[in-house]
């Protein structure tokens, strides 16, 4: 099939409101058909032209053949597909990227791209958004991807952390060193975010080898050779850059 008959497929969807996923299932078939019609790599046979000159209220003529039809607006009709768009999207507007992540604000739309995951987004001006070249509605998308992360509710470890330190100070008078468990704060902050968000450069590693460093010097007087831990700082940030720039795919 080719470009022409495929950039008309994808005007008369998104001019109907439909996404590829609705309109597969009204199709009866998968969405991956309905994407490679737009991309010219595959036609419609016989029936699903039919019932696509249906769906859209028009002839198999105009499906096909008619070049300039009047109910698809001119950007629409020229529309490439997701594809292509995503490779030239870069030649204007606001272009961001580092090791992780890219972002590109520009007239027709936002572009993000996200290294590790390796997913890109984009987010039209208009009532649908296309994740790694399919698109959906903002409805389908929250639907499908919305409740993915709930949300957490802040663990109150700072009100913890007082109360025990209060409680152990006053029965036993201990209040050296269990002012330590206030370390305890950034470290578990640090864990939960990096759990979240899958990134364990988010943890305050040196925090946690002070908090370990202290509690062996003070209990058990073992100052020396505690220090070591200290050494594990850049041999931890190392381990982690590692393994996070073997997730990038390399630039062209």
């Amino acid at each position: 099939m080719n470009i022409e008959i495929a950039n008309r497929l994808v005007a008369l969807r998104k001019n109907n409101g439909l996404s590829q996923e609705a309109l597969a299932e009204k199709l009866g078939i998968s969405r991956q058909a309905v994407s490679k019609w737009e991309r010219a790599e595959a036609s419609p046979d016989t029936d699903n032209l039919i019932s696509l000159a249906k769906i859209y209220k028009i002839s198999l003529d105009d499906l096909l053949f008619n070049e300039e039809d009047p109910t698809l607006d001119e950007k629409s009709a020229t529309t490439k597909p997701p594809e292509e768009k995503v490779e030239s999207h870069k030649s204007d507007g606001i272009y961001l990227k580092d090791s992780d992540s890219e972002v590109h604000i520009g007239r027709d739309g936002i572009y993000a791209t996200d290294f590790t995951k390796k997913q890109t987004v984009h987010i039209q001006d208009t009532s649908h958004i296309t994740v790694d070249g399919q698109d959906y509605t903002f409805k389908e998308a929250r639907k499908k991807w919305g409740h993915k992360h709930h949300h957490v509710t802040q663990f109150p470890i700072t009100l913890i952390a007082l109360l025990i330190y209060v409680s152990i100070g006053v029965v036993y008078n201990i209040w050296h060193p269990t002012w330590l468990i206030f370390l305890l704060i950034p470290v578990s902050g640090g864990i939960a975010a990096a759990i979240r968000h899958e990134n364990w450069k988010l943890i305050p590693y040196p925090i946690l080898v002070t908090a370990i460093y202290l509690s062996l010097g003070f209990i058990y007087q073992a100052w020396h050779p505690a220090w070591v831990l200290f050494l594990t700082i850049p041999l931890y940030y190392s381990i982690i850059n590692y393994f996070r720039n073997k997730k990038i795919p390399p630039t062209a």
